[in-house]
């Protein structure tokens, strides 16, 4: 019970913001850093896409354990759009200052949660065992 609490909320951490990443791509395009490659809504779009897609996957058993492992490795890969969000607000007010540092350690909750949503998300081989 407890870990299908988790997987949806891990879902809906990955579906929200995924889709704002469409509804107003603005501010994810904001922090994209300049050193990434390519044109920023580019990859607005395409880390939208990733969380959409993911944010569904954990909902399905049996994609779920790779959805989620995936989930950890984007939260980690977005880690330098954080830090360059600190770099950007560098003159903004206190209060904003804050969101921005507080982005760092939240990733680290976000990356457990989503270890221990594939942990206990069914094994490819158990769902294949016959059931007597």
């Amino acid at each position: 019970m407890i870990h299908e609490r988790l997987t949806r909320v891990l879902s809906a951490i990955l579906l929200v913001p995924g889709v704002l990443h469409f509804l107003a791509p603005k501010p994810f395009d904001e922090i994209v850093p300049d050193e990434v490659p390519g044109d920023k809504r580019m990859w607005t779009y395409a880390s939208g896409v990733a969380e959409v897609g993911l944010g569904a996957a954990v909902l399905i058993p049996r994609t779920r354990r790779t959805a989620a492992g995936l989930a950890a490795a984007l939260f980690i890969a977005v880690f330098p759009a954080n830090v360059n969000m600190i770099r950007l607000w560098v003159d903004k007010s206190a209060f904003m200052k804050s969101i921005a540092w507080a982005r760092l350690p939240l990733q680290i909750p976000l990356i457990v949660l989503a270890l221990l949503v594939r942990r206990g998300a069914p094994t490819h081989s158990a769902e294949a065992a016959p059931v007597d």
